[in-house]
């Protein structure tokens, strides 16, 4: 592995490009920061273009990073942890990190060119939890997510990025309004939506059974699904639990529903 050039004056275009990015108040996202190993190699199997990836001085740059860097021909530099800290003052101080070109927003036509089912997120606004069902629905084989009402601007999101470890990038996700979501499940001739809900009538086992495609629709903990989607549902689907758990969160919810389209999902997905 070849040595890596130090950074070692604040005057470094790359420290004034990291500081712009870490700005809260940007109306134009077309950089994002990507933290720590897992996040950043994800994000470049992906596809995501990088600018520069960095490492602080004080600790070794990972070795795998680095060999996936020279394989990609992603530049790669060390960072003065002066530095460092100065430029993640107040937050959390990541080691390792990269600037990255955002990609292209998703659009429903990606989501419709997959085969699996689709994930609907109606008011779910906790990017903790959005991260999570990222992640969840990559592993189970679903198409894409759609996020209604998420407050979120765009999937670079810094939080998300963490959350989500980074596969934010390796399926669609898109950011809709509600008139929008409904419009792609109406348009959509090869897929019903089933919507979650605490008083459903078909258990969530009996997804298993259904061989067409789903769009699977999951509201906020509070709020539930909005009125829209249940005037399109096909089926309302609840998740058995004791009486006395008035809820379970999201990210578990998902994670249990997408389980039980595992094996349309798997095999439409090869």
């Amino acid at each position: 592995m070849a040595d890596l050039e130090t950074i070692a004056s604040k005057s470094d275009p790359a420290v004034q490009r990291i500081a712009d990015v870490t700005k809260g108040s940007r109306s134009n996202i077309k950089t994002t920061l990507i933290e720590d190993v897992e996040p950043l190699m994800q994000s470049i199997a992906a596809g995501v273009e990088f600018i520069e990836i960095y490492s602080s001085d004080a600790a070794p740059f990972p070795p795998e990073l680095l060999e996936l860097c020279e394989r990609e021909g992603v530049p790669a530099r060390l960072m003065e942890s002066g530095i460092v800290n100065q430029l993640f003052k107040g937050e959390r101080k990541a080691k390792t990190f990269g600037i990255a070109r955002v990609p292209r927003p998703a659009k429903f036509a990606d989501i419709a060119r997959r085969s699996g089912d689709v994930v609907i997120l109606d008011g779910v606004k906790i990017v903790g939890n959005i991260g999570a069902i990222v992640r969840t629905s990559l592993a189970l084989g679903a198409a894409g997510i759609v996020l209604v009402d998420s407050d979120l601007s765009t999937i670079a999101d810094r939080r998300l990025l963490r959350s989500s470890r980074g596969y934010v990038f390796s399926l669609p996700v898109v950011l809709a309004d509600r008139e929008q979501a409904v419009d792609f499940v109406r348009g959509a001739e090869d897929m019903s939506l089933a919507v979650m809900d605490a008083h459903g009538d078909l258990p969530v086992r009996g997804l298993g059974d259904l061989r067409g495609r789903l769009a699977l629709l999951f509201g906020s903990e509070k709020g539930g699904p909005s009125d829209p989607f249940r005037d399109v549902a096909a089926a309302t689907v609840t998740i058995p639990m004791f009486s006395s758990t008035e809820s379970l969160n999201v990210s578990v919810s998902v994670g249990i529903t997408l389980h039980e389209r595992t094996q349309r999902n798997f095999a439409v997905g090869r």
